[in-house]
């Protein structure tokens, strides 16, 4: 009898800073812009899994390229006497080595360096973008795969959703502002996708509350089971928490991630106990 394995693998990549420069904009959805980014820099790029982010650094005010760390034994080194330049985590949306070219999604929500800068991005312009580090490859042969999320998570869900295989079935929850920023998520897998609206209510707690509204009406197939959440901080915890506590999930079968947090900026961090 042939046992698949559902063993979830850590892959670590050697770290490596790369400029890169705008090839093409284009929007997804209002709240979404799809930045495709080429150059040299980019030859060897790895990003082994949905669910990996690099860290992308932006052009101060007065620059066309931003100032890049190198890659020290114990993480990034910034030149001295120049101010660090803004960075922030984002998911590798699309690599494609036979063209060269790393897309990135950027949500347009109006502040902070990131989303100011997409606002403006045209062909020509220089990004800078750091890794990723490592990979946290889940593997597709499990049964179903559950994914949680709020605008921020899209790229991810829409990639993960594309690698997956037919035969599997994957349950998508996804929290955002309207139906305008609904987006089209093709797939091979059978796919069960509920779109949840804020209507223009605070995305941290309407949309934890949406989530975990549309997670309780919704049954949980038989079988080998991996679920992954990422969105807003306190709501994704909080979803965490109801897999775990009210549908039994295993501890070991989630991953839960923050991307951002309400009130704070440059947030990203893993959701466990």
């Amino acid at each position: 009898m042939h046992t698949r394995d559902l063993t979830v693998q850590r892959v670590r990549h050697e770290l490596k800073m790369r400029l890169l420069q705008v090839v093409r904009t284009q929007a997804v959805s209002p709240q979404l812009l799809r930045v495709t980014l080429a150059g040299d820099d980019l030859k060897g790029f790895v990003s082994a899994s949905f669910d990996d982010h690099v860290k992308v650094f932006f052009p101060a005010a007065g620059q066309d390229k931003p100032i890049l760390p190198v890659a020290g034994p114990n993480g990034p080194v910034f030149p001295e006497g120049v101010p660090k330049p803004a960075a922030r985590d984002y998911t590798p949306r699309r690599y494609d080595p036979v063209a060269g070219e790393l897309d990135i999604e950027f949500v347009l929500h109006g502040d902070g360096p990131a989303s100011t800068w997409a606002a403006q991005a045209a062909p020509g312009q220089y990004l800078g973008v750091g890794g990723p580090r490592g990979s946290f490859v889940i593997p597709e042969g499990f049964d179903w795969h559950l994914l949680v999320g709020d605008e921020t998570a899209l790229p991810a869900i829409a990639r993960r959703l594309e690698e997956l295989p037919a035969g599997v079935r994957a349950l998508v929850v996804l929290a955002v502002d309207n139906a305008a920023a609904e987006i089209p998520m093709p797939s091979r897998a059978g796919v069960e996708l509920r779109w949840q609206h804020r209507d223009s209510a605070p995305a941290g707690a309407t949309a934890g509350s949406l989530l975990e509204q549309a997670l309780r009406e919704l049954p949980l197939p038989s079988g080998e089971g991996y679920a992954w959440a990422a969105g807003e901080g306190a709501a994704i915890r909080a979803v965490r928490q109801y897999l775990v506590g009210e549908r039994g999930i295993e501890k070991g079968r989630i991953r839960a991630a923050s991307y951002w947090k309400a009130g704070a900026a440059a947030v990203h961090e893993n959701i466990d106990d």
